[in-house]
């Protein structure tokens, strides 16, 4: 008994360590897939083996990821190309938004064609990422109008999609918006939302949506092209925000930050040292939330310790990107997507 007793520990200790060693990445493998003359700043992994893309030009389409076959196609709205930088998806339906007036808000239709499901015109309109709890109720998010950000809800399954009135919502910043670089300004775990503006600002609501705070974290915002970029969370409690300067990406000051406690307070990383400007950040699925990847036109970094320490394991140019799994993602930027293989 004593000797299989010892046996079984030594297997445990043995697969233990050989977890923590391939959640340790040294290098990563990058393979263009796709090339075009087009901004890609919109991904998103769909069930069944496709991840889904829309860009500028009204380009949007599907990578079948056994193959790496890609499909595209263009959406027109009267004589305009939209330039998507937003994408979600339900069971039902692949969404898609674009920047700029007017907003247009597209679903994948019965038909078989792209089907207009918002459209709000104004010279201010300016939308910047959406995402979706559940099966029924989606959020998408916009710059500031009239006093407070922009924000619509669907509750229907993204049928339709109404406007929060600025009465139901904190006062915005002068000026606060948010980037509309990776689609990562959302993160959506439960019934609770966290939002991420240029002030450097974390909107939360653990009601979806019906109710608001703001809290403040330590990013740098002091000029417009500052503020926090991307958000993502690993469970309700661990979470990391990052952004820059997209003008001066060598500034590594105040541009990446974590909470342990759901976002009710932020501390610094790695505070002067690498990684500077990056326009998204991801947890490695399966990491215990130890493992992140931040990418930018600056690169693809790694840290193997919650954001205390990075390396730099690409230059390569990347604006935003989605896990696969534990060792596989997808990014995409200037031009092209990409897989990524992580060693």
């Amino acid at each position: 008994m004593r000797n299989y007793l010892a046996i079984l520990i030594l297997f445990i200790l043995c697969s233990c360590s050989e977890k923590e060693e391939t959640s340790r990445f040294n290098t990563v493998e990058v393979e263009t897939i796709y090339t075009d003359s087009l901004s890609f700043r919109a991904i998103q992994i769909m069930d069944g083996g496709n991840m889904a893309f829309a860009a500028d030009k009204g380009a949007f389409g599907l990578v079948d990821l056994k193959t790496n076959k890609v499909r595209v196609n263009t959406q027109k709205y009267d004589s305009i190309l939209p330039e998507f930088r937003a994408v979600a998806q339900n069971a039902a339906d692949f969404f898609m938004l674009s920047v700029g007036n007017p907003a247009l808000l597209y679903k994948t239709g019965d038909s078989g064609d792209m089907e207009l499901v918002y459209k709000e015109e104004d010279d201010k309109v300016f939308y910047d990422a959406m995402a979706f709890w559940n099966n029924q109720e989606g959020i998408a998010i916009g710059d500031s109008m009239n006093g407070c950000l922009s924000i619509i809800i669907s509750r229907d399954g993204g049928n339709t999609w109404n406007k929060l009135a600025c009465s139901s919502l904190p006062k915005s910043e002068p000026g606060e918006g948010a980037f509309a670089a990776s689609n990562t300004n959302i993160k959506l775990l439960g019934n609770k939302a966290w939002i991420v503006t240029t002030s450097g600002n974390v909107y939360y609501s653990e009601d979806k949506g019906f109710n608001w705070t703001v809290i403040k974290t330590p990013i740098e915002s002091s000029e417009p092209t500052q503020g926090i970029y991307s958000i993502d969370f690993y469970d309700e409690n661990l979470g990391v925000v990052f952004g820059g300067d997209y003008t001066k990406p060598e500034i590594d000051n105040a541009n990446k930050a974590i909470t342990r406690d759901g976002g009710k307070t932020w501390k610094l990383i790695a505070n002067g040292k690498l990684p500077d400007f990056r326009s998204c950040v991801q947890f490695v699925p399966n990491s215990e939330g130890k493992s992140l990847i931040a990418v930018g036109f600056n690169g693809v970094a790694y840290s193997p310790d919650a954001g205390e320490t990075w390396k730099q394991l690409s230059d390569e140019s990347f604006y935003t990107l989605r896990f696969l799994n534990d060792t596989t993602a997808y990014a995409a930027g200037k031009n092209r997507i990409a897989k990524l293989i992580f060693h």
